[in-house]
């Protein structure tokens, strides 16, 4: 499973100083999650945050695929 922020990203920060490992990234048109830092937040908190801090939903677990 990853942790993935989508194009409805409105970019205003809330993510960023929640993620233990700096994996959130400013992409090309909006914040994106390096998938190799990303842990998930496992080890420093019960549930990833910045799903919890998104105002507006635009962070989803996406179940891989193959």
């Amino acid at each position: 499973m990853h942790i993935i922020i989508d194009s409805g990203c409105i970019n205003c920060d809330m993510c960023v100083p929640e993620c233990p490992n700096d994996a959130i990234l400013m992409g090309s048109k909006h914040y994106e999650i390096e998938q190799s830092l990303c842990t998930q937040c496992e080890g420093f908190y019960d549930q990833p945050t910045c799903i919890s801090v998104c105002p507006i939903g635009a962070v989803s677990v996406k179940n891989e695929v193959g």
